[in-house]
């Protein structure tokens, strides 16, 4: 940091911000990745049509344009429905717009894991006497949770890497900071390397995390 000068504690403020953007966008996304899952495994065909194509269009639109259209398109329809200005700030839109964007990758993700699920073994929770909301919890999560795990390692790797999007919007994270040093002392070699060397050092030291859960979820399977 001490290459940095005195915009080494700056970069780690920057990083501290980028990584509560990616937590709070991660909860939120697989909030929505869940309820996505469930739409377009439900029975009904229009809900599950419905999920479908808009997961579809989400997941083949850039980043970058969903951002743009979640932070002013949002709240330009906040101002026509209540007519007056409504601010939306930066932290708030990013993390919307990032939550959508993981949310809508790891539907399918979901979808696919439950689907996995033997099929069986839902059947005969239901025979016992088990309700819907138990076999959901006991029976079937467990287990698409520790086929999902790998896949939601990638969306996140993803989604730190795409917090950088968000310096567009003004807010002070990582790549904000990395672009305001470099333009104040004209080494822009320096802090954007800086800048990736972090987004690298986060990226690593979410594979072990990752590593845990996934021993932890794989816990009593046998394997071949």
């Amino acid at each position: 940091m001490t290459v940095l000068g005195g915009y080494g504690s700056q970069m780690l403020a920057g990083a501290l911000a980028t990584l509560e953007i990616a937590f709070a966008s991660l909860a939120a996304g697989l909030f929505l990745g869940l309820v996505g899952a469930a739409a377009k495994l439900s029975s009904w065909k229009p809900l599950s049509l419905g999920a479908t194509l808009l997961t579809n269009l989400l997941r083949g639109t850039p980043e970058f344009i969903i951002l743009l259209v979640c932070y002013f398109g949002l709240a330009q329809q906040l101002y026509r429905m209540l007519g007056r200005a409504t601010e939306m700030s930066p932290f708030f839109g990013g993390v919307f717009a990032l939550s959508v964007v993981f949310g809508s990758n790891a539907s399918e993700s979901f979808r696919g894991a439950f689907v996995a699920v033997p099929a069986g073994q839902t059947e005969a929770a239901c025979a016992i006497g088990m309700s819907a909301s138990r076999v959901f919890f006991r029976i079937q999560l467990p287990q698409a949770w520790r086929l999902v795990l790998p896949s939601l390692n990638n969306l996140w790797q993803n989604l730190l890497k795409d917090t950088s999007l968000v310096s567009v919007l003004g807010l002070d994270e990582l790549m904000h900071k990395a672009s305001i040093a470099a333009q104040v002392t004209h080494q822009p070699l320096t802090f954007y390397f800086a800048a990736a060397a972090i987004y690298f050092v986060l990226l690593a030291a979410s594979g072990p995390v990752f590593g845990l859960l996934e021993a932890r979820a794989t816990r009593g399977v046998r394997r071949a």
